[in-house]
This record gives C-alpha cells, sequence and structure tokens, in this order.
C-alpha cells in the first residue's frame, strides 16, 4: 500500500462540477492499492499517516502530528501510485490491485482513520476527478507498506 502524504494550508476534490470533500490544514493523502494488500497494510499506513510529526512547532521544527494540530484528511484513491514507467513510454498499471479488491481496502483505510477521531473528507472510488492542493511547505512524504 501507498499513500502520498502532503502537508496542505486547504484541499478539495471537485467531481461533475461539484466538491466532494474539502479541508483545511492538514493532509491530502493519495492512496494506492496493490494486489497483496490487507488490513493490516492498512491498519500501518493510515496510522503512520495519522502520526506523522510534519506539522511545526512554535519554533518551526517538524514536530507535532495531524491530531496535535487538529487538522484533516482529504483522502483520494490513486491507483497510478503504482505505475511501472521503466519500459517504454506508456505506463503500465499491472501491479494495481483491481477495484474489487482496492476499493474495499480504500472503504476500510477511511474508517481506520476516522476510528482514530480524525475528521476525513473524500473523493470518489474510481470516479474522475479533479484535486486542488494547497501543498504546504512543500511536505510530501511517500508512506509504503510493506515497504520495499
Amino acid at each position: 500500500m501507498r499513500a502520498l502524504v502532503q502537508r496542505v494550508k486547504k484541499g478539495s476534490v471537485t467531481i461533475d462540477g461539484k466538491v466532494n470533500g474539502a479541508v483545511e490544514q492538514g493532509l491530502v493523502i493519495l492512496l494506492g492499492v496493490t494486489h497483496t494488500d490487507t488490513e493490516k497494510d492498512a491498519d500501518f499506513v493510515a496510522d503512520k499517516c495519522v502520526d506523522l510529526r510534519i506539522f511545526e512547532d512554535e519554533n518551526g521544527k517538524m514536530n507535532k502530528s495531524l491530531e496535535d494540530i487538529g487538522g484533516s484528511i482529504l483522502l483520494v484513491s490513486q491507483f497510478t501510485l503504482y505505475a511501472a514507467t521503466r519500459k517504454g513510454r506508456r505506463p503500465s498499471f499491472d501491479a494495481a490491485a483491481r477495484p474489487e479488491h482496492a476499493e474495499p481496502l480504500y472503504e476500510y483505510f477511511i474508517k481506520r482513520l476516522r476510528a482514530r477521531g480524525v475528521k476525513v473528507e473524500t473523493g470518489i472510488f474510481g470516479a474522475d476527478m479533479q484535486l486542488e492542493i494547497h501543498n504546504d511547505g512543500p511536505v510530501t512524504m511517500l508512506v509504503e507498506y510493506p515497504e520495499v
């Protein structure tokens, strides 16, 4: 499982011209699922995202977590995080899980985040979405489990 985590001032996802989810200070997480991912992987990645100390404290050091600042998460499914680009010019998405495997793990991931007490806004799995992301820093990190 791969989560591209971005610290943001704000973010939103629009589908068919309508805002489906929006957050102020917090994280935008683009989530990719591969064939072998399980709920255990989702637990690890979700918890790591919430617990990452990537928000600044009063001294300007990245020392606070999402929980510490009371931030929110905008979560969007992103199968292209598993694109293979080494050969040729057209990416291969063979490593991305099929929707029947990925969507239940995406939904489980949302439940795990909410169980941690985090406000979560989302896109719609499989939809054509437009994202507006105001990356803060910029701070962007890849959280992956199992780690490669």
